[in-house]
């Protein structure tokens, strides 16, 4: 079976290649993110193979059926890039990799929340230029903080338990509590009073119409004044607008991304010989207390393995008539 690999870096051509050898899976490899553009791309395999920043919409979706792809693979968790009515009109079955490995994820988001309060990023350089000074590093013990965390799916319950192991005490806000976490002492608050009590608020829940810009001014407005903010999920749930005006009022004190509502023409690719075109991008850059990474937070050798083998394995299920494995078939919920 030919598969078309979009947006492949070489990290994913060395381990999806090495979880499909010796199967009968022929792939081409494809440098160009999936649209309705590149789809032609896809001319004679049977199934293409997407990641994070892949815009499957509707069009893109009529091009490949039309190319004879029979079947979507995502090697992500997330599928709010994927116009899932359109692929159930065109018999185009979804899978995805609904767990590669939460503690990466939830480990990279701890790692910001660090950073951001004891200015890591800060210290590093200044040590490198022979600065040893102390003044403007000053941060905060997590011990004691207050730290909201919104989604407690996989990754958002792994936060929670990493911050309770820090001593804070933890909120959190999901339609469906996990009794484990209640147990060990996670509040389950409505989402406004999470935003109004925490001193550290993260991110993990999928994005969906209703979650859009989930951090708007208006859930900017009822934070604590110095709140930190960290989004490791989708960058359409924050209003980057908005937090920019949070940060220059002070209400916003650090601000923590490994997502960004635009990153599809920024991240994965190297641009440091030319110039970043978003203004509202590079607005964020200015600013010394925030940080942002790169779409990473998934980014581990372990994770890496698990995406490639469970994207293997549903390929295979296709191939052999089986019954497929993490398939999609309903829009995200907040």
């Amino acid at each position: 079976m030919r598969v078309a690999a979009f947006s492949i870096q070489p990290y994913d051509r060395e381990s999806l290649a090495a979880a499909s050898a010796g199967l009968p899976l022929e792939w081409t490899w494809l440098e160009p993110r999936l649209d309705a553009r590149t789809a032609r791309l896809a001319q004679g395999a049977t199934a293409v193979n997407c990641f994070v920043n892949d815009d499957l919409d509707a069009a893109a979706l009529e091009a490949l059926a039309a190319a004879g792809v029979r079947l979507v693979t995502l090697r992500c968790a997330g599928f709010n890039q994927v116009d899932l009515a359109a692929a159930a009109r065109l018999g185009l079955p979804v899978t995805r990799v609904p767990e590669y490995s939460p503690h990466a994820v939830a480990e990279h988001t701890v790692g910001l929340i660090l950073m951001l309060d004891r200015k890591l990023h800060k210290a590093y350089n200044r040590v490198r230029e022979g600065n040893f000074a102390l003044d403007g590093l000053l941060g905060f013990d997590l011990h004691g903080r207050t730290a909201g965390v919104v989604g407690t799916g996989r990754i958002g319950r792994r936060v929670a338990e990493i911050l309770l192991g820090f001593g804070c005490r933890v909120l959190a806000h999901d339609p469906h509590p996990p009794a484990d976490l209640v147990a060990r002492g996670v509040a389950f608050v409505p989402l406004d009073e999470l935003f109004a009590s925490s001193d550290v608020i993260t991110l993990h829940c999928p994005l969906s119409p209703t979650s859009h810009h989930m951090i708007d001014a208006r859930a900017l407005g009822l934070m604590k004044p110095g709140v930190m903010l960290v989004n490791t999920s989708r960058g359409g749930l924050v209003d980057t607008r908005a937090v920019i005006h949070g940060l220059k009022s002070g209400r916003v004190g650090h601000l923590g991304l490994d997502v960004y509502e635009e990153e599809a023409d920024l991240f994965f690719a190297d641009h440091s010989n030319s110039i970043i075109h978003d203004d509202t991008f590079t607005r964020l850059l200015t600013f010394p207390n925030v940080v942002v990474t790169a779409h990473q937070a998934f980014f581990t050798k372990n994770a890496l393995d698990a995406i490639a083998a469970q994207t293997v394995r549903n390929l295979m299920h296709f191939q052999r008539g089986e019954p497929l494995e993490a398939t999609v078939t309903q829009p995200p919920s907040a």
